[in-house]
């Protein structure tokens, strides 16, 4: 498996982020990040002005992220051609998106803020729907934007990348709860807009640049060959369906690549001669194996079935016995900050 980073949920002009799609794909690339996945609010503008292509080493993909009428229901969808109006009911713009053959994401599914009356919070609160791909499990901007009170506010605004501890427990529990039904996976947002705030005045600053926020919230898909490279139609259709099909599958994990660099962690399940990653069925048996590798000398691994954790390793690998049938992931604590969150591998459920 070739393993590919980017972010996703980013916005730009064409909604209400302050960058155009080259200079948002340029601080990307410089990031090293191979793909980015904009997602502007209710509109396809970029991907019909013909923005989505390659920039240098990087890919940039566009969907759309879709709400209701309250302002609710935020949907990151991808692989779809139009935009839905958002008088739609969240119900009817997510099967939509499934007929239309594209994928989505719950976005901030509990989003909570309760002294920014400037910014409120915008959860996902329809739960009766069945009909999404996953759930954004973690998102830079929301759980800054979260703890930014009186007290730490300095603090939050001087180190905007440090401030951030970890994807909301009710969230995790949620989706391991999910998962025990069906396959909902998980993915991580920074939700980019570089905001310019003008302070006494005359003095402008941009609240989280582009460049800034592309160092935290990775998304590392693994692709069974590499994207292919070229602006022609058939090659970006290419490289977006591979990607989008990781995606969807889940055969992918969620870093905080601040705290360190990620690439190279594995998460796998054998079963006699047979390897299993994330993403991945396997029937229950009395011989199944879990492994997890770390690329750093020793980190804090945890073994999480069925929302549980059952085992805490300190080490740069681990190995355990399956020994009931479950939905397995993985979490990651880097010197006590959360790191890393596989997807799941589901075992005989």
């Amino acid at each position: 498996m070739i393993e590919y980073i980017g972010v996703a949920h980013v916005h730009s002009l064409f909604s209400d982020g302050t960058g155009e799609v080259p200079e948002i794909a340029k601080y990307a690339e410089e990031s090293n990040l191979d793909f980015i996945l904009l997602t502007d609010h209710n509109t396809l503008r970029a991907l019909h002005e013909g923005y989505e292509k390659w920039y240098g080493k990087t890919l940039c993909l566009i969907g759309c992220e879709i709400n209701d009428k309250e302002n609710r229901n935020h949907y990151l969808a991808f692989g779809i051609n139009e935009a839905y109006s958002t008088r739609m009911p969240a119900k009817e713009y997510v099967r939509k998106v499934k007929e239309a053959g594209g994928i989505g994401f719950i976005a901030h599914p509990h989003e909570k803020r309760n002294h920014m009356k400037e910014h409120p919070p915008y959860p996902w609160v329809d739960w009766s729907i069945e009909d999404f791909d996953g759930i954004e499990i973690w998102n830079h901007m929301s759980e800054w934007m979260e703890n930014l009170t009186e007290q730490n506010k300095y603090n939050s605004f001087l180190h905007p990348l440090r401030s951030i501890t970890s994807p909301p427990e009710e969230t995790l529990k949620l989706w391991d709860e999910l998962n025990l039904k069906r396959k909902v996976v998980g993915i991580g947002g920074v939700d980019a807009h570089a905001h310019k705030q003008n302070l006494f005045g005359f003095f402008e600053v941009e609240i989280f640049p582009y460049k800034v926020l592309f160092k935290s919230i990775h998304n590392h898909v693994l692709l069974p060959s590499p994207p292919v490279k070229g602006n022609s139609k058939q090659k970006i259709a290419k490289s977006k369906a591979a990607i989008y099909e990781a995606l969807a599958y889940g055969r992918s994990f969620i870093a905080n690549d601040y705290h360190a660099n990620s690439k190279g962690f594995q998460f796998f399940v054998k079963s006699g001669k047979k390897k299993f990653s994330m993403g991945d069925y396997l029937d229950f048996s009395e011989k199944i194996s879990l492994y997890v590798s770390l690329p750093v000398p020793s980190a804090d691994i945890r073994i999480v079935c069925n929302g549980d954790v059952i085992a805490t390793i300190q080490s740069h690998k681990a190995e355990l016995e399956v020994k009931k049938p479950g939905v397995y992931r993985v979490e990651v604590y880097y010197f006590n900050k959360a790191w890393i969150f596989s997807n799941h591998i589901r075992v005989g459920i």
